[in-house]
């Protein structure tokens, strides 16, 4: 696990600049909020604030977040308001807190837009909690989180955008399923509110101070997550992390959290581990923010052992709502999410094929890279619904097995296809009637395991006129190791008498 975390391969050292750009943004906020005399609740709020806009924006192209980052406050402010006013009414404080919940999931069908403003307004309204925010704090906090936000979009749109250098990345989209409950954001957002009602219950019952963890924890469960195993899987991997982070609070947050420069010091190492660690282990980026947590309570003054051990239970309540809210409110099925995106990836394969083949007919507009990165962003989710099958506390060994197939198999697909795409932008490679017939076979492969009807042009080759090889050997050895594992998908996906014998 600490592998996977901190020397998986990182393409451009992007996590890398991802993370060292967070410290730098979040730390001139902070350091700002100090320099203005923000008291150190509202430097923590701008801080969080800042973090949120570093982490959480995540939309396409640069002008789009800024947008985004834009309209945080637009969002989150009018919340935190409504969070103070409700401070000393529980039973009002907790609906509103529910609905906010259920809102903020349900934004997510409007794309990474919906998902950052979601998560804003829901840590405006826990932050509130956190900090004990009433009506009176409100101006400064405004301002905190105003000139927060300021110090990091200079940071991340000034000084030091290397997003502009880079490819837009392309994003894949949940499946959209029918209207109504049927559709996933909807389903989730039910189960999300559910769940967080459960946790808030039984948060309240272990403590009337901290009980807002135990509904931190359920949305943060279902926060990047669309099945029913998907969330278990993560509820676990949180409840982990959280553990972890625990053991380390003890060794190192108790003793030291009287020092403020080693307290800024052991913060500004846990936002790194944060945005480094966030995109290959939740359980590491979990216990850096439990690290973090602890030592802001530290600063705050109010740390102890007990502290420590009540945030294990209310994590792991959190996490049992989301579970439990998973398995039994309008539950989607992890078979059904993971069909969708493998067909969504299959589909993809068949994209970049038929681009490949109409480039080699000499259409210079065709450019099957961009669906390969298109197939590259989709298999990072089928990875992630597969995740509960494929995982070590999974005791179904066969489907385990077969989910372990699927994923080796459709690495093999988008290696090949990242080579056709490549071989195809040859000239020499170009007008093979041989190569785009065996575009046409792989096309026919697809549509037969995604039970698409087999539309679309169909050559006729004729020998007599067939070109001589020209440099395409390469093209073909591509073209027949991705027949090959089109064919031998059809095991795991139960589909062998569909495909062709001759794909």
């Amino acid at each position: 696990m600490l592998k996977t975390a901190f020397v998986a391969h990182d393409p451009g050292r992007i996590r890398l600049r991802f993370a060292s750009r967070a410290v730098l943004g979040i730390g001139l906020a902070v350091a700002l909020c100090g320099a203005a005399g923000h008291s150190l609740a509202a430097a923590i709020t701008g801080g969080l604030a800042a973090l949120l806009a570093l982490f959480t924006v995540t939309d396409p192209t640069v002008r789009g977040q800024a947008v985004t980052t834009a309209l945080l406050p637009v969002v989150g402010l009018p919340v935190l308001t409504l969070a103070a006013a409700l401070h000393g009414v529980p039973v009002a404080r907790d609906l509103a807190f529910l609905a906010v919940v259920g809102a903020g999931v349900y934004a997510r069908r409007w794309g990474p837009r919906g998902h950052s403003l979601g998560v804003f307004a829901f840590m405006a309204f826990f932050s509130a909690q956190f900090l004990h925010t009433v009506p009176g704090q409100l101006p400064e906090l405004y301002g905190a989180v105003l000139l927060a936000l300021a110090a990091s979009s200079l940071v991340r749109f000034g000084l030091w955008c290397y997003e502009r250098r880079l490819a837009v990345p392309v994003a894949a989209a949940l499946p959209a399923g029918a209207a109504g409950l049927a559709r996933i954001t909807t389903r989730q957002a039910v189960q999300a509110t559910a769940g967080a009602g459960f946790a808030l219950a039984v948060g309240q019952v272990l403590s009337d101070q901290r009980w807002y963890w135990a509904v931190g924890a359920t949305w943060w469960v279902f926060v990047a997550t669309t099945s029913r195993g998907e969330t278990v899987v993560r509820g676990f991997r949180r409840f982990l992390g959280t553990v972890l982070g625990i053991g380390l609070g003890f060794a190192v947050a108790v003793p030291l959290h009287h020092e403020p420069v080693v307290a800024a010091v052991v913060v500004a190492v846990s936002v790194f581990g944060i945005f480094y660690t966030a995109a290959v282990s939740y359980t590491w980026m979990m216990l850096a923010v439990t690290v973090m947590a602890s030592m802001l309570y530290g600063l705050l003054g109010v740390l102890d052992t007990d502290l420590l051990v009540l945030r294990v239970t209310e994590t792991a309540a959190g996490a049992l709502g989301a579970v439990l809210a998973v398995l039994f409110v309008l539950p989607v099925t992890t078979h059904s999410v993971t069909e969708a995106w493998v067909e969504r990836a299959l589909r993809c394969v068949h994209t970049c094929t038929e681009r490949a083949a109409a480039r080699l007919a000499g259409s210079e507009d065709a450019d099957p890279h961009r669906h390969v990165a298109e197939l590259e962003a989709i298999l990072g989710r089928v990875r992630l619904s597969l995740a509960p099958l494929v995982h070590p506390l999974n005791p179904m060994k066969a489907r385990k097995r077969r989910a372990r197939q699927v994923l080796a198999l459709l690495d093999d697909c988008a290696r090949e296809v990242r080579g056709l795409a490549s071989v195809a932008a040859d000239p020499e490679a170009s007008h093979d009637v041989r190569l785009a017939a065996a575009c046409w076979r792989v096309e026919a492969a697809v549509e037969a395991l995604t039970d698409a009807p087999a539309v679309g042009r169909r050559l006729r080759l004729d020998s007599a006129t067939a070109a001589e090889p020209t440099g395409t050997e390469q093209m073909f050895t591509h073209l027949h190791a991705l027949e090959r594992a089109l064919l031998d998908l059809a095991v795991p996906l139960r589909r062998a008498g569909r495909v062709p014998a001759g794909a």
